[in-house]
């Protein structure tokens, strides 16, 4: 169950990030409900997942989720880069948080 509130912790980070992307683009509150309530769940979600899982494995394997997923709402929403050695090292921050899960 914590390894769930974690990965939903970290999309909810993700839809934090989205809402700071929109915020940047249009102030509505559409952006403020999506960064205030995006990241507040996620915060609360990461917590309770570090009731079962060391702090360490949780926070590394929450930002990498948070960094991966806003680099991926860039790329798809605000037409950010979508290069190769880009893409090659968020799959290396996914392949981490992999070998975070497995090692432990």
């Amino acid at each position: 169950m914590a390894w769930l509130l974690l990965v939903l912790a970290g999309l909810c980070e993700v839809i934090g990030v989205a809402g700071m992307g929109r915020l940047a683009v249009k102030r509505d509150a559409l952006a403020w409900i999506l960064l205030l309530g995006g990241f507040s769940t996620s915060l609360s979600l990461l917590g309770e997942a570090m009731r079962s899982i060391s702090m360490g494995t949780a926070y590394a394997i929450w930002t990498g989720i948070g960094s991966a997923g806003g680099a991926i709402v860039g790329m798809v929403f605000y037409g950010e880069s979508r290069r190769v050695k880009r893409l090659l090292f968020l799959g290396m921050v996914i392949a981490a948080a992999i070998g975070l899960k497995w090692l432990e």
